[in-house]
C-alpha cells in the first residue's frame, strides 16, 4: 500500500515538473515561430517604398581579394605592414570563379603586375560591384523614379532608374542601371560597362560583356545584405555570385567625405607624357 502511494506521489510530481517545463517553453517556441514568420520590415518612404537612404560602408577584405585568401606580404618589403594583405574569407559563393582558361591566365597575369595595372592605382572609377566594398562608404539617396548612388572613392556615381529599362547607349566605367522593388528587396541590373575595371586588388576582372544583377535587402535598421550576381560569356563558364552585409555609418551627422585621388595620380598615369629636355649639343 505504502509503495503505490510512493508510486503515484512520484508520478504527479513528475508530471507537475513537466507542465511547468512546457508552459514555460511553448511561449518561447512561439516567439521563435513569431520571428521567423516575420523578417525585419524597413521603414517606408513617403512613396510607400523600404527606406534605404543613408550612409553605408562594407567592412570587409574583397578589395584586397574577394576570395578566401591568407595574409601575405605586401608588394613593397620598405612598406612594412603598411601594404601588407590581410587575410579574409571572402564574398564569392563557394569560393569559386568559373574562369575560362584563357580568362584564368589573364587573372594571374594581373595579379603578377598588380601594383601597375590595377585601376584603382590609376584612380579610375571603380565599377560595379566594386565600388560597393571598397574601404570607403557610400550613399543611397532615394527618390520614386530614381535612386542616386554618390562613393567617395574618385567621386564616383550612378543614378539607377526605377521601373524603367534602360539600354546603354556607350560603354561606361559605372553602367548603365534599371531598378525594381520586389517586395523587401532593391532589385537593380546594370550592363554597358567598359573592360577597364576590375573586381579587386587581385586581378580578378571582366570584359565589356559584364552583365551585374544587385540586390539589396533590408535585414536591420542598419544592415544590408548585398549580393551581386555577375554574368559575362566572354570571360566566365557561368554566372557567379557575391553576398556580403553592408552597415550604416552612425556618426551624426553622417555625411559622405568626397576622396578625389586623380591628383595624387597624375604622375603614374601621365607622366610618361611629360615633356623632357632635348639633350644639349
Amino acid at each position: 500500500m505504502i509503495d503505490n502511494r510512493i508510486r503515484t506521489l512520484s508520478a504527479l510530481v513528475v508530471a507537475a515538473i513537466a507542465g511547468v517545463l512546457i508552459g514555460a517553453f511553448l511561449p518561447l517556441a512561439s516567439m521563435l515561430s513569431a520571428g521567423q514568420e516575420r523578417p525585419y520590415r524597413a521603414p517606408r518612404t513617403a512613396d510607400g517604398t523600404p527606406d534605404l537612404n543613408g550612409v553605408w560602408q562594407a567592412i570587409n577584405t574583397a578589395n584586397w581579394d574577394i576570395q578566401g585568401h591568407e595574409q601575405r606580404q605586401g608588394p613593397l618589403l620598405q612598406l612594412g605592414a603598411a601594404f601588407s594583405i590581410p587575410a579574409g574569407e571572402g564574398v564569392v559563393v563557394g569560393n569559386e570563379i568559373p574562369y575560362q582558361p584563357s580568362a584564368l591566365a589573364t587573372k594571374h597575369e594581373n595579379a603578377a603586375k598588380w601594383l601597375t595595372l590595377d585601376p584603382e592605382i590609376r584612380c579610375y572609377l571603380p565599377g560595379i560591384p566594386r565600388a560597393t566594398y571598397m574601404p570607403y562608404p557610400f550613399q543611397i539617396v532615394q527618390t520614386p523614379e530614381h535612386l542616386l548612388f554618390a562613393y567617395a572613392f574618385a567621386n564616383a556615381s550612378r543614378v539607377a532608374y526605377m521601373n524603367v529599362k534602360v539600354e546603354p547607349q556607350i560603354d561606361t566605367w559605372m553602367g548603365y542601371a534599371s531598378g525594381r522593388w520586389e517586395g523587401e528587396t532593391l532589385v537593380i541590373e546594370s550592363s554597358g560597362f567598359n573592360d577597364q575595371t576590375w573586381f579587386d586588388r587581385a586581378g580578378n576582372f571582366h570584359s565589356d560583356a559584364l552583365k551585374v544583377t544587385e540586390r539589396y535587402t533590408a535585414v536591420s535598421r542598419d544592415a544590408l545584405q548585398y549580393e551581386a550576381t555577375i554574368e559575362d560569356p566572354k570571360v566566365f563558364t557561368r554566372p557567379w555570385q557575391m553576398k556580403m552585409p553592408l552597415y550604416r555609418r552612425l556618426e551624426q551627422p553622417s555625411r559622405l567625405w568626397k576622396y578625389n585621388c586623380v591628383e595624387f595620380a597624375e604622375e603614374v598615369v601621365y607622366g610618361h607624357l611629360r615633356r623632357t629636355p632635348k639633350a644639349t649639343r
